[in-house]
């Protein structure tokens, strides 16, 4: 037995051994196997050996989570990622927000952040924030289906009441989303109930009735009231000029006297049994306590094709953009430099509009806002004067003056407006 093995020091028997003695030999051969091998013995199923210290054959059973793997407990919550804060340091990256996007981040610890998903177009809602109001800031006891904000409509009845709908201005941060500070929000306040009352709503159009039919969407806003307030989200695709009509609730929504934002998921049919008109279109109703007095106050309106609420984002993602699609309902002018126009009559002329954004369909009316002066001009000699609608195109629209002027036919006139709009009527849903 002086024959060891070169790598673990077994003694083995020698060529010069007497058979007598390797029952002898090869006992103490596999002893001392064993004895070496007995950190390989045992451990349960999925563990792994690993290395207990620098002693040669030293070895320990663990499980796979070990001091040099990723460990189990670096994710504690669904949708944990792992990224690395350094080289070969692992590190956990919680999940973000429903809508949210994983973006690469220098700033961050991982070097990964989610972000707020913001994508112009996914918003169908036409002037969510409530930054156009071509008709005025303010209305007292607006009648029935009254259009207030551009795109934004009241539907209401009874009797007694004193109702008030208003431009509101947030207070520098106290926005509900950062960024938005400065801009205004949708004020509907109910100051007396009245009687009678069995819808207290505010409406908007989507145009096309086929928008979001037979899909998933998430209606998503901002509001806040003066006590808690129950109201419920209804859509309404509405074949108008064609046959059928189908609602859906959309859900329901309890405001407290805090800004908080409210998200409702629901299929929307498809137009199976519907009859496309010519003004058919998705209606959203939000429909109020009635017979009450309240305030609510709403802001950051947005409908997508989404199973979850996004990060709020305009119909456009810019303000000249949402309101050039406002004129496209509503074309305005403030016309303080003035339209051109010609007298085609003694004491009469007409007045061109190019409309800057071709209407939804032509205007049918016009509409002067109150407390202006309107003034033609012919040889430089201003007259007060009361236009009247007189033509439109989806391009174009015009006005008819035909007293208060001393022109001749043939001669060229400028219509000017001081301190007030144009608004040619009738392009609205």
């Amino acid at each position: 037995m002086t024959n060891p093995t070169s790598n673990f020091g077994w003694q083995m028997p020698t060529s010069t051994d007497l058979v007598t003695d390797l029952p002898a030999d090869f006992e103490t051969f596999g002893q001392a196997v064993d004895t070496s091998l007995a950190d390989l013995k045992g451990g349960t199923s999925g563990q792994v050996l690993s290395k207990a210290s620098n002693t040669d054959m030293d070895f320990t059973w663990v499980t796979s989570d070990d001091a040099n793997a990723i460990q189990n407990t670096i994710v504690d919550a669904k949708g944990d990622l792992i990224g690395a804060t350094a080289a070969d340091t692992p590190a956990r990256l919680a999940v973000g927000s429903n809508g949210q996007l994983l973006t690469a981040d220098s700033t961050a610890a991982t070097g990964l952040s989610y972000q707020n998903n913001f994508a112009a177009g996914k918003n169908k809602i036409i002037n969510g924030d409530f930054g156009v109001w071509q008709r005025g800031t303010s209305f007292s006891n607006p009648a029935n289906a009254t259009y207030t904000a551009d795109r934004w409509f009241v539907e209401l009845d009874g009797t007694g009441y004193t109702r008030t709908i208003s431009q509101q201005t947030f207070t520098p941060g106290t926005a509900p989303v950062a960024g938005y500070e400065g801009t205004f929000f949708y004020r509907w306040n109910n100051s007396v109930a009245g009687t009678g009352n069995t819808i207290n709503a505010l409406s908007t159009r989507l145009e096309d009735i086929r928008t979001f039919a037979g899909q998933t969407v998430t209606f998503s806003f901002w509001a806040k009231a003066d006590a808690s307030r129950a109201l419920t989200v209804y859509a309404y695709q509405q074949s108008t000029g064609g046959s059928g009509t189908v609602t859906t609730t959309v859900g329901t929504a309890t405001l407290t006297t805090s800004w908080a934002r409210y998200t409702m998921t629901v299929a929307i049919p498809s137009l199976s049994g519907i009859t496309i008109g010519t003004n058919s279109n998705l209606q959203i109703r939000i429909a109020m306590p009635t017979g009450t007095t309240m305030t609510c106050d709403f802001w950051g309106m947005q409908m997508e094709a989404n199973a979850v609420a996004t990060a709020f984002q305009t119909a456009t993602g810019t303000v000249q953009g949402e309101l050039a699609a406002c004129r496209r309902y509503l074309p305005a002018f403030e016309c303080r430099d003035g339209a051109i126009g010609y007298a085609y009559g003694t004491n009469s002329a007409v007045y061109s509009f190019p409309l800057d954004v071709p209407s939804r369909v032509a205007a049918t009316g016009l509409t002067i806002t109150a407390g202006t002066t309107t003034q033609a001009y012919a040889l430089n000699s201003p007259s007060n004067v009361t236009p009247t609608f007189n033509t439109a195109s989806v391009n174009n629209a015009a006005v008819l003056v035909t007293s208060g002027l001393t022109i001749t036919a043939g001669q060229a006139s400028r219509l000017t407006l001081s301190g007030g709009t144009f608004l040619f009527t009738g392009c609205e849903l």
